[in-house]
């Protein structure tokens, strides 16, 4: 099943995505590194357009842009303000905390997915998922008493309350995709994946133009930016963890909750880095915790795969 391994390839470049955000934001103000990472990700997108609208590129081609219309325009900056409110929490909380910490919480992301297409959908769970969901939930518990080790309180630490919250809004991107990618016959729009990563990208970036101009530019003295090479790496990565992701989910036989579960699989490459590299503290109970997260994925692959 190629689209399982494009899953894994997106899951193994969003880990060092995660990486790379980590390294750019230390000591750095937030909202220009975001900037440039949408202007980076829409600059690489701008040529596949071009080429597809000058027939360059044509047709059917893996690249190819296809034209699309005010409406379908529409749901896609949808999307981009999701996404991007998603990223701006994302990128405050890991600015601030632990990787060994923000990865884990965000790994538990499937879950929220599941639970909101239970709401949304009317979706019913069978027995392996919910204890994917229990233990998942276990896990969160787990860590939030190894955050109390190093004086992270869960409940009263406004960067855990961004990270949630870019944890939740990211699972909104998530069921929102389902509902963008899903054929017509199936209650979805049916845009083309590729339309969809290169419009969000330039919407994107003409959004944080604005924020630019209205939350940093009045602040760059109290808040100053240092250019890092890293930063180009986190559009790069990530721009590629995306495409392999939407190719996954458009080849035949592909399941979002299998993909989307397997991405998840990211956090084992920054926790690596976080515990070699950064060298972060209370990394045993971490591990406990992160084994847990990985342990409840399996059991929502495991749901999923085999509904009966």
């Amino acid at each position: 099943m190629i689209w399982i391994s494009f899953a894994f390839l997106s899951a193994l470049l969003l880990g060092f995505y995660d990486v790379f955000k980590k390294q750019s934001l230390r000591e750095n103000a937030v909202v220009p590194v975001l900037f440039l990472n949408t202007l980076f990700s829409s600059l690489l997108f701008l040529p596949l357009l071009i080429a597809s609208h000058t027939a360059l590129i044509p047709n059917g081609n893996l690249f190819y842009v296809p034209p699309t219309s005010l409406s379908q325009q529409g749901y896609i900056f949808i999307k981009s303000a999701l996404v991007l409110s998603s990223w701006f929490f994302g990128y405050i909380g890991i600015k601030h905390l632990p990787l060994t910490l923000v990865g884990p919480i965000n790994a538990t992301r499937p879950v929220m997915v599941l639970l909101g297409a239970v709401c949304l959908f009317g979706e019913k769970l069978n027995l392996w998922q919910w204890a994917g969901v229990l233990t998942a939930i276990a896990a969160f518990y787990l860590l939030s008493q190894s955050g109390k080790k190093e004086g992270i309180d869960f409940r009263h630490n406004r960067w855990i309350f961004s990270v949630i919250l870019a944890c939740i809004l990211g699972a909104c991107c998530g069921l929102y995709d389902k509902y963008l990618m899903a054929s017509p016959d199936a209650g979805g729009i049916g845009l083309d994946r590729v339309a969809v990563q290169t419009y969000y990208n330039f919407y994107q970036c003409a959004l944080m133009g604005m924020m630019m101009l209205i939350l940093w530019l009045p602040h760059r003295k109290t808040q100053p930016f240092h250019w890092r090479w890293t930063i180009l790496g986190i559009s790069l990565f990530l721009s590629i963890a995306d495409f392999s992701y939407l190719y996954a989910l458009s080849l035949d036989g592909a399941m979002i909750a299998i993909v989307s579960m397997v991405r998840r699989a990211s956090v084992l490459v920054s926790f690596l880095f976080a515990a070699w590299i950064l060298k972060e503290k209370n990394l045993k109970d971490k591990a406990i915790d992160l084994g847990l997260v990985v342990l409840s994925m399996i059991f929502l692959c495991v749901g999923s795969w085999h509904p009966a």
